[in-house]
């Protein structure tokens, strides 16, 4: 089941409400003694997360298919990153790692069970309350297993959204009345809250491919803030640049091409992500600042690609700290209380 973005939460009585967790998707099906874990895109994940599939094992159930997503606490938030280390080939490291960062199943919703195989034609509204009393059933003194909760309060909703942010990154708005919509984005809309942040343009790229007259242009900005300490760090990059913009941006950026950039984290540093184009970047000193649009900021990064709001020509870099992201989010383990 897929979700379609949208740009505002879906109102009436049609619809029901959960919070959009900042995961893997992933499909948990149990028959018997054997558990096996998918990703959204089909993934075998089964081998990655061994705690969970041993928790799997020991529920009273030993027949059903779940839908929920994979989540790694950190803190009294979800950690993202740390999830994403726990994808690792060595299998000495899996073990290790999900004996230190141990993730959680957020169920929410139930696809089968042993006396219902094909409970997932059935529609939201009937499936709900069969996932809610499974949960009651066998979650109880198996911490790796939360029910994700769901409200049809649309003030609800707007609040989850509202307080998006350290391991939940928006809402999920589901049609009450449709079975389990599998591989298609009808009946199911998701709804993020996007943000804003003022950054330094600290460097740049060069784009790949070469303008006219086979000059090279730029092809994205890389993003910077400032700590307590005055370093100014990398966080980040956009690329969401006009075609036709780019020659004189790249008039712009050059004269100021002059080492060292960033003073703090730099792009291209270690990383198991790094590759050796990642290296190649020209530093700027710090006199531009730009806004961008953001929806998540994890791990002193923005975890994807950013959108230019507008320059800043008013606002000093030094203004463009990380004091600006910091905001009262929702503590996601509460919501699943």
């Amino acid at each position: 089941m897929e979700a379609r973005s949208v740009d505002a939460i879906p109102r009436g009585e049609d619809w029901q409400y959960e919070p959009k967790w900042d995961g893997f998707r992933c499909l948990l099906t149990r028959d018997g003694a054997t558990v096996t874990m998918q990703s959204k895109a089909g993934e075998d994940l089964t081998r990655y997360f061994p705690e969970v599939v041993a928790a799997a094992r020991e529920l009273k159930a030993t027949s059903f298919t779940l839908d929920g997503e994979l989540v790694v606490p950190q803190g009294k938030s979800f950690a993202f990153d740390a999830l994403l280390q726990r994808i690792h080939p060595a299998a000495s490291r899996v073990k290790k790692l999900s004996i230190e960062t141990p993730a959680l199943f957020l169920a929410f919703d139930l696809l089968a069970t042993a006396k219902d195989k094909e409970l997932m034609t059935q529609t939201l509204q009937e499936r709900r309350p069969v996932l809610e009393a499974f949960a009651k059933a066998n979650f109880a003194g198996h911490p790796s297993f939360r029910l994700s909760p769901a409200t049809r309060r649309f003030a609800t909703a707007q609040s989850w959204l509202a307080q998006s942010g350290g391991g939940s990154d928006g809402v999920i708005a589901k049609r009450v009345d449709l079975p389990y919509q599998a591989g298609n984005r009808e009946g199911m809309q998701k709804i993020k809250r996007y943000r804003s942040a003022d950054c330094v343009i600290g460097g740049f790229r060069y784009a790949t491919n070469k303008g006219a007259n086979g000059r090279k242009l730029v092809g994205s900005l890389l993003l910077g803030l400032y700590d307590d300490d005055g370093l100014l760090h990398h966080v980040g990059f956009t690329s969401a640049l006009k075609k036709e913009e780019k020659p004189a941006l790249t008039d712009k950026l050059e004269p100021l091409i002059s080492p060292p950039g960033f003073t703090g984290n730099t792009p291209g540093g270690p990383s198991r992500w790094s590759t050796e184009r990642s290296a190649e970047w020209c530093p700027l000193k710090p006199k531009l600042v730009i806004e961008v649009c953001y929806y998540h900021f994890s791990g002193e990064r923005f975890r994807h690609g950013t959108s230019i709001l507008r320059w800043r020509p008013d606002k000093s870099p030094r203004q463009c700290t990380f004091e600006q992201l910091r905001q009262k989010v929702a503590d996601p383990l509460k919501l699943l209380a």
